[in-house]
């Protein structure tokens, strides 16, 4: 066998390949979007073939009967909230360690980082949130959610705000800019790319969040749509159609946001990976 019949041999393999991942991948979801449109008792076949009759009112059933509209606010409310706060100030925080590379500072630095690795103690921070009095209230969650981006929103952005030169810092401060003038007139707009990253990345991740709603919120008026998902799934277990349009309501919200600033993610991602 040549080189080149063995490169083709190797490019047909690698093909072969990523077909069967994709479908691995693809073939569950077209498997729960065809059911979303089936009726009960074909969707318990659980099939990918075509709906004999599409039922457009499983949306409708899974919203009033699994109150997502409760759901969706509140999950809004928890991962936009966090995110917000979190990508203010964890900016700030990354910019500062960037520039003040002190011994004190660096050890701070890693300190924080070590968060994304350190798992979490639920004993302990169960006993810190009945102390403070933030068990079951929306401002104990978005707190929490704060607590658990904040070392890989910092490690994000770090590496790219390093990237960004000193002495555009020396010449603001010579034209009389004050340091908030200086990193919001400035630096911020450079790191565009780098806050939408951790914008989009940090909100998937509190939308996703299932342990924290679960063990700290213990009124179901206050859950989000994770623990929604998971209630609507234990009391219509046998309704796979209105099960499979639950999941598709609830993912919907996030991919959507993906999509829509997927440019973003990739170039703040490849950019603050580069130096840090």
């Amino acid at each position: 066998m040549n080189a080149k019949t063995k490169k083709k041999v190797q490019t047909v393999l690698k093909n072969i390949v990523a077909w069967i991942a994709s479908l691995i991948v693809i073939v569950p979801l077209f498997l729960i979007i065809l059911n979303a449109f089936k009726g009960n008792g074909e969707a318990l076949t659980m099939t990918i073939s075509l709906p004999k009759k599409w039922v457009f009112t499983n949306f409708m059933t899974v919203i009033e009967k699994g109150k997502l509209i409760r759901s969706f606010v509140n999950s809004v409310i928890y991962a936009g909230g966090a995110t917000i706060l979190c990508v203010f100030f964890d900016t700030m925080a990354a910019y500062v360690f960037s520039r003040r590379r002190s011994k004190g500072m660096n050890a701070l630095y890693m300190f924080v980082v070590l968060g994304m690795v350190i798992p979490i103690n639920y004993v302990t921070l169960t006993k810190v949130m009945q102390f403070t009095h933030l068990n079951n209230s929306a401002i104990g969650i978005i707190i929490l959610y704060i607590a658990m981006q904040t070392p890989f929103t910092i490690f994000l952005t770090y590496g790219f705000v390093s990237k960004i030169p000193v002495e555009l810092d020396e010449a603001a401060l010579l034209d009389g800019c004050s340091p908030f003038q200086l990193y919001f007139k400035i630096v911020l707009p450079l790191l565009k790319p780098a806050v939408v990253t951790a914008g989009v990345l940090c909100f998937l991740n509190c939308w996703n969040e299932f342990m924290m709603p679960l063990y700290f919120l213990n009124s179901s008026n206050k859950w989000p749509m994770t623990l929604a998902v998971y209630n609507f799934f234990g009391q219509f277990e046998m309704n796979w159609n209105l099960i499979c349009a639950d999941v598709i309501l609830t993912c919907a919200p996030v991919v959507i946001m993906y999509l829509a600033c997927q440019k973003y993610i990739v170039g703040g991602q490849t950019s603050g990976a580069v130096k840090g």
